[in-house]
């Protein structure tokens, strides 16, 4: 498994063997919104990075997952949609939502790795 990247939104990725991206929420996020109850995964396509990709509601409130990079969606976890508790029994497995293309495979780098994404997480809790 390949080490997992971050963005200031909460999402994880991870580059595959096969040169697709995996998209999910952190735990972070997860344990922030309590027990998710609803899940749309986004449609197979095109999105430019910001892009509203897919949805998620729980029993606190409704988030929007962001395409992180400029990207083709080629593969959806469709069981979330019938099983959206997995997204909090497993975030950074089976609750993955998304495999994409990216149009800039390197563009991942720019990312926040997991030094920085545990400094940004800290600094959240102390505010």
């Amino acid at each position: 498994m390949s080490e997992l990247r971050f963005t200031v939104d909460h999402e994880w990725l991870r580059l595959e063997q096969d040169g697709l991206v995996t998209v999910g929420i952190t735990p972070y996020a997860q344990q922030a919104l309590g027990d998710v109850v609803f899940v749309q995964v986004p449609e197979l396509g095109t999105f430019g990075a910001g892009d509203e990709a897919a949805v998620l509601e729980s029993v606190k409130a409704a988030s929007n997952i962001g395409m992180p990079l400029d990207g083709e969606v080629v593969e959806v976890n469709a069981t979330l949609e019938t099983a959206p508790e997995l997204v909090n029994e497993d975030p950074l497995g089976e609750g993955w939502f998304f495999r994409f293309k990216p149009a800039d495979v390197e563009a991942i780098n720019h990312l926040l790795d997991q030094h920085a994404y545990a400094r940004l997480t800290q600094e959240s809790a102390d505010a």
